[in-house]
């Protein structure tokens, strides 16, 4: 029996990892989860495809993740079938890549009213007293750049899914990893580390 990846869990990932960011300097792990029936994972030749309607070109950007994936699967005993040839398996590819926006980055400098303190950004404070504060100047919002990358393994000649996984990733929009080509290389290492995985279990990946 196919086990079904939750789409409730998937749909609450970004929002944790957007959290994540506003508690600290650093971004949070990659996200990983698998799903599989617990046996061995069938082996053979297979070939990499778009997770989209019959006929429907691929796009560049595809190519991206399809390489990456593709990589990974042959570095975890997969082989491409001879030209001409039908593969044993198929691996489809499906991505998704946005920017978010995320919290109020708290202000390095706040002044306390009614009882509370002073604050500068790094360290050192002269006390005016506390209770309620507001923040001189800061507001300023972080920009990420989401990715997802989703792949299922299914047999070709029955389209029966023997493994299914995602991996979730958030990149600073500054940065010079943000780019496709990166985050495609990053999510498939993360997505086919220790594969298979232990089915229904998410990990995070650094």
């Amino acid at each position: 029996m196919r086990r079904r990846l939750n789409p409730v869990l998937f749909a609450l990932l970004p929002f944790t990892a957007l959290a994540a960011c506003a508690t600290g300097p650093s971004l949070p792990p990659t996200e990983v989860i698998r799903y599989h029936l617990g046996e061995p994972i069938d082996r053979g030749t297979i070939r990499v495809e778009p997770q989209a309607a019959e006929g429907a070109t691929p796009s560049i950007e595809f190519k991206t993740y399809a390489a990456a994936v593709e990589t990974q699967l042959l570095r975890n005993g997969y082989a491409l079938p001879a030209p001409g040839a039908q593969p044993q398996l198929i691996a489809t590819v499906a991505f998704t890549r946005a920017n978010r926006v995320g919290p109020p980055r708290p202000s390095p400098v706040s002044i306390g009213l009614g009882g509370g303190g002073f604050s500068g950004g790094r360290g050192g404070g002269l006390g005016l007293g506390g209770g309620i504060g507001f923040p001189i100047g800061g507001g300023k919002r972080d920009a990420f750049v989401e990715t997802e990358l989703a792949v299922t393994i299914k047999r070709r000649v029955d389209q029966s899914p023997v493994w299914e996984g995602r991996a979730h990733a958030l990149a600073d929009a500054r940065g010079t990893d943000a780019d496709a080509a990166t985050q495609a290389q990053k999510l498939a290492v993360a997505l086919f580390t220790g594969f298979p995985g232990e089915s229904g279990r998410t990990i995070e990946v650094k």
